[in-house]
């Protein structure tokens, strides 16, 4: 039971709260004070499938229940969901998963114990080969988002790829040192400096982990400062701001390549874990506790980095809540974000210096779009050339990179990442 309790609890925070699960786990999950990892783990899991899978899901509830149950009973329909997830997907044993279902019914307000008993006895395992309609698992507004930007064959691989646990990336302090690395950590090296794991692991107990030898950080993520640094004459002595900087990732890069780097966020919670990262690799970086729409700096720098906040529709492999928490109006206000974002980080270049922007989205108002007004009113490009990436995604024609979570789908595919690089000429 903990564990079904756990994933009542999460699915809820998400579907009725509007939380994010980075955000309920952060802060404790109601139900899981008392329970075994494993327990936490299996309940962490129920909750990802439901939400991963969750029209799928809905639809072999709908066969089965007629009649939509009332607004007031929407944690009984979560109690569905959990139960169709275990049977259908996660290959619970029907009778364990039935009766959890039932003893969490009894607790929901009303009477539906007998229904979800009834019901949940006539659910069957899914064949893991079934075909499943790209769109079925997501909003409308997105599905159409991504058909018109990419086209409907690549928005059923985006969605197909969404419905996987994704493997784990980590980025390697010294890149020579990425196969030996690969080994140690039993995984593979997927290009320099970035070895993946073929599945989640508990992270800290990893070698190498307490040594600073690597962190975790997905491929996709690793370019916007890996193509900053190959624009660089002399990447060690530059002066790099890095924008919107926490957890880190991307500032460890630009300093463990030498670079004299200042990072810059607005949140406090997100700085002590920057630092607290930092701390644990051993790279030295200013730290600024600053919005970065505003900041001014003391002096410009040769290269910002900006990886702007986003609607991060395409982190959905890692954050599958993102589907069903975001609106077509978070995309407009991130917009709006991103473009005093980058406006000010222009006017932290100097002359002659180098701009790369960066979302993890999908969302051409978030990306492309973006930088196209932004190149209206100044800057040029410096296009970004399919071998500084290594053939992990394609650039397009104009020299901006725009990764989908289909690319490399044979090897676990990758986060989506919208990439640009520019250059002030005076």
């Amino acid at each position: 039971m903990p564990s079904r309790e756990i994933a009542l609890n999460l699915i809820s925070s998400v579907l009725d709260d509007r939380r994010s699960l980075t955000d309920v786990l952060d802060r404790g999950v109601r139900g899981a004070e008392k329970a075994s990892p494993a327990d936490r783990a299996f309940g962490r899991l129920i909750a990802v499938t439901v939400l991963r899978r969750l029209g799928e899901i809905d639809a072999i509830i709908a066969e089965r229940v007629k009649r939509p149950l009332p607004r007031d009973a929407q944690r009984v329909q979560h109690v569905l969901r959990i139960v169709t997830a275990q049977i259908s997907f996660l290959g619970t044993a029907p009778h364990a998963a039935v009766n959890c279902a039932v003893e969490q019914a009894k607790r929901c307000p009303g009477r539906y114990a007998s229904l979800v008993n009834a019901v949940a006895r006539r659910f069957a395992p899914i064949p893991p080969d079934r075909p499943v309609e790209g769109k079925v698992n997501l909003p409308g507004w997105l599905w159409e988002s991504w058909s018109q930007a990419y086209g409907t064959d690549a928005a059923g691989r985006i969605a197909a790829v969404q419905r996987t646990e994704p493997p784990l990336d980590v980025s390697i302090a010294v890149p020579a040192d990425t196969a030996r690395w690969a080994t140690a950590l039993d995984g593979e090296a997927l290009i320099p400096g970035t070895v993946r794991l073929p599945r989640a692991r508990d992270v800290p107990t990893l070698p190498g982990f307490a040594d600073g030898a690597w962190w975790v950080q997905d491929v996709a993520a690793s370019l916007p400062a890996r193509l900053l640094l190959a624009a660089l004459d002399d990447a060690p002595s530059a002066r790099i701001a890095d924008l919107c900087a926490a957890p880190g990732g991307k500032t460890a890069q630009l300093a463990a390549a030498g670079a004299t780097v200042t990072a810059v966020d607005a949140d406090p919670a997100r700085l002590v874990r920057l630092r607290q990262n930092l701390a644990r690799l051993n790279l030295t970086v200013a730290v600024v506790a600053a919005d970065a729409r505003t900041w001014a700096g003391e002096e410009t720098f040769d290269a910002v980095l900006l990886d702007a906040p986003c609607t991060a529709t395409g982190n959905i492999r890692r954050h599958p809540d993102i589907p069903w928490l975001k609106r077509p109006a978070d995309v407009t206000q991130a917009a709006a974000l991103q473009r005093d974002l980058l406006h000010n980080a222009w006017r932290l270049v100097r002359p002659g210096g180098h701009l790369v922007y960066a979302v993890c989205s999908l969302q051409p108002e978030e990306g492309k779009r973006q930088i196209a007004a932004f190149l209206g009113e100044t800057g040029r490009r410096v296009p970004i050339a399919a071998g500084e990436v290594s053939g992990l995604a394609t650039p397009d024609p104009d020299g901006d990179l725009q990764t989908l979570p289909c690319d490399q789908s044979d090897r676990g595919g990758m986060d989506g990442f919208f990439i640009a690089r520019l250059r002030k000429e005076s």
